[in-house]
């Protein structure tokens, strides 16, 4: 039930003024990013399951577009203006760059890896 929620909130939104923050960490290796998302959320498996895994983490490695869409990401920075960004680093090879940013970042806020200032307080 959650995504369908996340999902309207999104759909009453203008996406371009919207500004994505980020809730995970990452690890950098040049210019690709690797997401590090916990595999557990609850105190309980926190304290005694994730201790006995190899990795507290699911890794997630991104691509240069999506690696370089991810650093852009300050939390104070709208999706127009990442769009823009992103276009003067990377020319007719993002292009059409705000569906592919608002599609990357609508995965990326639904799987809760970002947020967005402007819905933190709303409730979900």
């Amino acid at each position: 039930m959650d995504f369908f929620r996340r999902r309207k909130i999104l759909k009453d939104k203008n996406y371009l003024d919207l500004t994505p923050v980020r809730k995970v960490e990452h690890e950098q290796e040049g210019n690709l990013v690797t997401l590090l998302i916990p595999k557990f959320t609850s105190a309980f498996a926190v304290k005694f399951i994730a201790p006995r895994m190899k990795s507290k983490y699911i890794k997630l490695k991104l691509d240069e577009l999506g690696s370089a869409s991810w650093l852009e990401i300050d939390g104070n920075t709208s999706v127009g203006e990442l769009c823009n960004r992103l276009r003067n680093k990377f020319g007719e090879k993002i292009e059409p760059v705000e569906e592919r940013l608002t599609r990357f970042l609508t995965r990326l806020y639904m799987e809760k890896i970002i947020s967005f200032k402007e819905i933190e307080g709303e409730k979900l």
